[in-house]
C-alpha cells in the first residue's frame, strides 16, 4: 500500500506535470528548430510569438464565453485556437515581408537575423502588453479535473489522491496530434519534402526548381500553428502572463539545442528531457521517500536539490553542458 501511495505521489507531482510541461516545450522547440533548420537563424521572438497567439486566442475565447458558446467539459479556448493560429500566421508572414525578406535578399549573416529577431521580440512584447496588460489572465473553463484527488481516494482507498487536470490531458493529446500531423506533412507531402530538401542543401534545392519563397511561407505558417498551440496549452495549464513567455525562451531554446538544433525529433526529445530535469530537480521528494522508508527512518529534510525559483537554472546548466561536450545535441543536429 505504501508503495502505491509513493507511486501516486510521484505521478501527481512529477510524472504528469513534467509530461504536460514537456509537451508544451516540445511544441515550442519544434518551431525554433524549424526556423533554424530551414531559415538558418535563431528566432529570439519565438516566446513572444507564443504570447501573441495565446493573447488572440484568449480574446476570442472571452468573446465566445460572453456569447454563451462553450464546449461543455472542454475549454472554450479549443474553439478559439484556429483564430489565434490564423492571426499569428498573418503576423509572422507580415513580419517576414517587412523585416526578414530584405536580409535574405542581401544574403546577410545569421547574426544579423538574430539581431533583427530581437527587435521583433521587443515590438511583439510591447503589442501584447499594450492590448491585454501585464497581469495574469485566466481563461480556462469547462471541467477542471479528469480525475480529482477526492474521487481517486474514494475509489482506491489510498491515502494519496491523484489529481489529473483536464488541461494536462488536453496538452498531451493535442501535442501528440500536432506532432503526428507535422511529421506526416514533412514526410508525405510534396511541400514537406521540398522543405526538408531546402533544409538539407539550399543550393541543390534551388537547382531542383524548388520555390524558396513558398518554402518560407509554409515554414512561417507551421511555426505559427506550433507556437500558438504551445502558448495556449501553457496558458491553460498554468495561466497567461506575457512576461512568462519571454522567460520560456530559455527552456525552449535549451530543448531545441539539447535535442539537436534543426532536428524535429531531437526537439521533442529535448523538450521532455528539460521538463523532467526541471521538475525532478526542484521537487521535494520527502513525501515519496517517507512512504517507502521503514518506520522511524523518515527523512527530516525536504530532499529537494533546488528551490522552484531556480528551475530555469536547470535548463541553463544542461544547455551549457551540451554546448561544451556535444554541440550538435543528442540527435546530432546542426552546430550552434
Amino acid at each position: 500500500m505504501d508503495f502505491l501511495n509513493a507511486l501516486v505521489a510521484l505521478l501527481n507531482f512529477v510524472i504528469i506535470p513534467a509530461t504536460a510541461y514537456g509537451a508544451q516545450l516540445a511544441l515550442g522547440a519544434l518551431g525554433v528548430t524549424l526556423i533554424y533548420g530551414i531559415l538558418r537563424f535563431s528566432n529570439f521572438a519565438h516566446g513572444d510569438t507564443m504570447a501573441f497567439g495565446a493573447m488572440v486566442t484568449i480574446l476570442v475565447t472571452w468573446g465566445l464565453q460572453a456569447a454563451g458558446v462553450s464546449l461543455g467539459p472542454l475549454p472554450t479556448a479549443l474553439l478559439a485556437l484556429p483564430v489565434g493560429i490564423l492571426a499569428t500566421g498573418l503576423l509572422l508572414i507580415g513580419t517576414d515581408r517587412v523585416v526578414y525578406r530584405f536580409y535574405r535578399a542581401q544574403k546577410a549573416k545569421p547574426v544579423i537575423f538574430v539581431i533583427a529577431s530581437l527587435g521583433v521580440m521587443f515590438i511583439m512584447n510591447g503589442i501584447v502588453r499594450f492590448i491585454i496588460g501585464v497581469d495574469d489572465q485566466r481563461f480556462a473553463d469547462g471541467e477542471r479535473f479528469i480525475i480529482s484527488a477526492r474521487n481517486f481516494r474514494e475509489i482506491t482507498g489510498l491515502d494519496e489522491g491523484l489529481a489529473f487536470r483536464t488541461s494536462q490531458g488536453i496538452t498531451i493529446v493535442v501535442a501528440i496530434i500536432a506532432v503526428a500531423l507535422l511529421f506526416w506533412f514533412l514526410n508525405r507531402t510534396r511541400t514537406g519534402k521540398s522543405m526538408r530538401a531546402f533544409s538539407d542543401n539550399e543550393d541543390l534545392a534551388l537547382l531542383s526548381g524548388i520555390n524558396p519563397e513558398r518554402v518560407v511561407l509554409y515554414t512561417w505558417l507551421i511555426v505559427a500553428a506550433l507556437a500558438t498551440t504551445a502558448g495556449v496549452l501553457y496558458g491553460l495549464d498554468k495561466s497567461f502572463k506575457p512576461f512568462t513567455y519571454f522567460q520560456l525562451l530559455l527552456p525552449i531554446f535549451a530543448s531545441a539545442i539539447v535535442g539537436g538544433l534543426g532536428n524535429p525529433l531531437g526537439a521533442i526529445l529535448g523538450g521532455f528531457l528539460i521538463a523532467f530535469s526541471e521538475v525532478g530537480v526542484t521537487y521535494a521528494f520527502r513525501k515519496v521517500v517517507s512512504y517507502l522508508a521503514p518506520e522511524g527512518w523518515e527523512p527530516e529534510g525536504l530532499l529537494q536539490l533546488l528551490s522552484t525559483d531556480y528551475k530555469f537554472a536547470v535548463s541553463f546548466g544542461i544547455l551549457l553542458i551540451v554546448l561544451l561536450f556535444r554541440p550538435t545535441g543528442i540527435m546530432k543536429g546542426k552546430t550552434v
